[in-house]
């Protein structure tokens, strides 16, 4: 049950590569966000139970709920709707996620004998999901997008994170979460802001920015 709840964390990754809904992207965040909750509950085998409640906090409330509530009044207040004109066409998008994905499983096969304290699913996961984002980031124009691409490499993160011990510390967990918070916070404004000044949220209205 758990390598099928880490294996179906990656492929939202190659179900968001493939489609141009902006809902979608959002979806995927929070299917992410209950996804890490569960392995977090069921995987994460810790004795201290405030870092439990702390992760499940962070996993379950802001990841899942949160963040995406908070990106769907963005995208309903600027009127977003897909990103029409990618940089890689969707079908080809998904087909490099798709191979990402699969190399994920030639990493975690790598690391059952060259690092033995990493968990190798989880490894090999969150290797693919951070690179997939990174291609998710590079191949689409709007700003919108490039937010939902930073909140899929942190959760890649994350789930490197539990890859290599189960046990993370609280003031790390604190410090990502804290983060997590700004980041969003700010890129909602600078969203908004830009939607008033220009038509477009595409990344080229940047070119058009000047003192």
């Amino acid at each position: 049950m758990i390598d099928f709840m880490i294996i179906l964390f990656g492929m939202t990754m190659i179900y968001i590569a493939g489609t141009s809904r902006i809902e979608v992207y959002v979806r995927g965040l929070f299917m992410q966000g209950i996804l890490l909750f569960l392995l977090v509950v069921t995987d994460y085998g810790t004795k201290h139970w405030a870092n439990l409640i702390f992760l499940s906090f962070e996993t379950l409330i802001v990841k899942a709920f949160v963040i995406p509530i908070f990106l769907i009044k963005i995208i309903y207040k600027n009127e977003i709707q897909r990103e029409v004109q990618p940089y890689i066409p969707y079908f080809y998008s998904r087909l490099i996620a798709s191979i990402i994905f699969a190399l994920g499983f030639y990493a975690a096969y790598w690391s059952i004998g060259k690092a033995p304290d990493v968990r190798p699913l989880y490894f090999g996961t969150a290797i693919s999901t951070i690179v997939i984002g990174l291609l998710f980031i590079v191949t689409r124009k709007k700003i919108i997008t490039h937010v939902i691409g930073f909140m899929l490499i942190e959760n890649g993160i994350f789930c490197l994170a539990l890859s290599i011990a189960k046990e993370m510390p609280f003031i790390v967990a604190l410090g990502v979460l804290l983060d997590l918070f700004i980041a969003v916070y700010l890129f909602g404004l600078f969203i908004n802001k830009i939607h008033d000044t220009f038509a477009e949220t595409d990344v080229e209205t940047l070119s058009h920015l000047k003192d």
